[in-house]
């Protein structure tokens, strides 16, 4: 159900690291969300928020019906749209990871064709080539997750998702311990530093097979630290930043409830050449920090028996029920927002989303979230709302 058939791609990495410090936690619950104004998009198609800029007075949506980039001020006006659907010098092809602002009049988003800056008339800034020659590429979209920026010693910086290609693949050991999940990148330079490998105790050292969603990272980066979660993974990873690369600081060990386990495939049944998306297994999908807050954001997983009885379903042929039990274990998932201090590191709340949110993900500015209203089963609607959400202390 819901996977993603694609080309496989894989390179070779090396990496090393100090000891870090571990941390373990209880899961108090001192906070909660709360809705203080929305904005309107006004438009037919199937928008969705990829990222806000720092200031929060622009907003970059993406259109998958017209495979269109919107950007409105903070009221939901639009201030320019643009497409790169031609086979052209400035398109970036099949798209990777989405938009994120670069500045207040930029944005930067990953395609088959590289890594690619646009002026928000859509005018390309800036090309940078793959370090290595694409074969393919697999892609989940969250609302509000896409290219990160991160400033280092006044320069700017991108992470972005490592897709190298690595002569090896999944179904072997040393696919894993060559791995690195991201690329650092120089802009002015144009200079790639591929970082974070799977660590010392990491869950996907174990020996069994996985696919390239239940590794996924999530991340964000600021004042020189790195925080970031490998998919399933339930623990956080922070790291020393710089130009040079990173450095294993602290790791914290997570335990989320309704976090089901994550299934082992053996290796015998991956092959090079392809790659599996699964959008059912559970993960940690993005980081967000807010006044000093590190915002965790999880899907718990489809428990894998719900699973297998869900694929015999479809596989029977029964469609209509297959979509309906699907319906209803999914509205069971645990999905939520853990809260961590950023300068401890100690767990301060777990909280669910808000009543009718879209609870694919959310974007982050200006001390607030922004979260899109969940669309209307019984009416389509020609708007999308965002609300601007705080926050707040208990």
């Amino acid at each position: 159900m819901k996977h993603l058939q694609l080309c496989l791609f894989a390179t070779l990495f090396f990496y090393s690291c100090a000891d870090p410090k571990e941390k373990g936690q209880e899961i108090p619950t001192a906070y909660s969300f709360q809705v203080v104004d929305s904005l309107d998009l006004k438009i037919l198609g199937n928008p969705m928020i990829t990222d806000v800029s720092p200031k929060a007075d622009r907003f970059a949506f993406h259109d998958f019906a017209n495979k269109e980039f919107i950007i409105t001020d903070n009221s939901g006006s639009i201030v320019s749209r643009f497409s790169k659907k031609e086979d052209t010098p400035d398109s970036y092809g099949f798209l990777m990871e989405f938009p994120g602002f670069v500045n207040e009049n930029q944005l930067a988003l990953v395609g088959m064709k590289g890594i690619f800056i646009y002026d928000l008339e859509g005018n390309m800034v800036k090309r940078l080539a793959h370090p290595e020659s694409m074969g393919g590429a697999g892609f989940m979209s969250f609302s509000g997750k896409g290219i990160e920026i991160v400033s280092l010693n006044g320069k700017q910086y991108l992470l972005s998702k490592s897709v190298r290609t690595r002569d090896s693949f999944a179904g072997e050991q040393r696919f894993y311990d060559n791995f690195k999940a991201l690329e650092l990148i120089d802009i002015e330079e144009e200079k790639f530093i591929e970082i974070v490998p799977f660590e010392q105790g990491s869950h996907f050292l174990d020996g069994g097979g996985y696919f390239e969603s239940d590794y996924a990272p999530a991340l964000e980066a600021t004042d020189e630290k790195l925080y970031i979660a490998l998919g399933a993974e339930q623990r956080l990873n922070v790291y020393d930043l710089s130009s040079e690369g990173v450095k294993l600081d602290t790791i914290v060990q997570l335990s989320i409830p309704g976090f089901e386990k994550l299934p082992v495939t053996p290796r015998a049944e991956f092959s090079k050449g392809s790659i599996t998306i699964k959008g059912n297994t559970p993960a940690i999908r993005n980081i967000h920090i807010v006044d000093g807050k590190l915002l965790i954001h999880y899907y718990g997983g489809v428990p894998e028996e719900k699973m297998k009885e869900l694929e015999a379903l479809w596989i029977s042929g029964d469609k209509e029920e297959s979509e309906k039990l699907y319906n209803q274990v999914e509205n069971e998932v645990k999905q939520g927002v853990l809260i961590l201090d950023q300068n401890t590191l100690n767990i301060i709340g777990n909280l669910d989303f808000p009543d009718k949110v879209n609870k694919s993900g959310f974007a982050s500015a200006g001390g607030f979230l922004w979260m899109e209203k969940a669309p209307n089963d019984e009416l389509e609607e020609d708007f999308l709302r965002i609300y601007k959400v705080k926050l707040v202390e208990k």
